[in-house]
């Protein structure tokens, strides 16, 4: 098994740094947003994978992979305002290390870096290589457009 990074371009989200670090670094408050769309997003734009039964609490969030079974990530790290560090368990094929880092701009304004580290065989990567350069982007962008409050 062999680890391959990756990296989103650096994002700005349109709300202050500690705002943006505190909805974040609480995974109960990704669990209405995700519930009520999210998830058939991705069922849409990755058909071959379909999640489903996401729940989670201010640490982890579990949900279930079509033929993979139960998978899990948790906040493993805070770093007030700056860093949050998460890591994955269960039925994932790839073990993942993720880092969102946050800077300010502004008061009112950060910038958002995602770095993601996927250790998984060549035969897994040859797979799902080219989904993870762009899906880091897309989370990236979708990160930046959360309704933070």
């Amino acid at each position: 098994m062999a680890v391959q990074k990756y990296v989103s371009d650096i994002k700005i989200v349109e709300q202050n740094q500690e705002v943006v670090y505190n909805y974040l670094s609480n995974f109960d408050n990704l669990s209405t947003y995700v519930n009520e769309g999210l998830l058939s997003k991705i069922n849409e734009s990755v058909p071959q994978i379909k999640v489903t039964d996401f729940e989670s609490d201010a640490d982890s969030c579990r949900f279930n992979i079509s033929g993979m079974g139960k998978a899990e990530i948790r906040i493993i790290e805070r770093e007030p305002v700056s860093t949050i560090k998460i890591n994955s368990s269960g039925g994932l094929p790839i073990g993942i290390t993720f880092w969102i880092q946050l800077l300010p701009v502004t008061p009112y304004q950060s910038k958002m870096k995602l770095t993601l580290h996927a250790e998984m065989s060549m035969m897994i990567k040859m797979m799902v290589n080219k989904k993870l350069e762009d899906g880091i982007n897309q989370l990236a962008d979708m990160l930046t457009n959360l309704p933070y409050r």
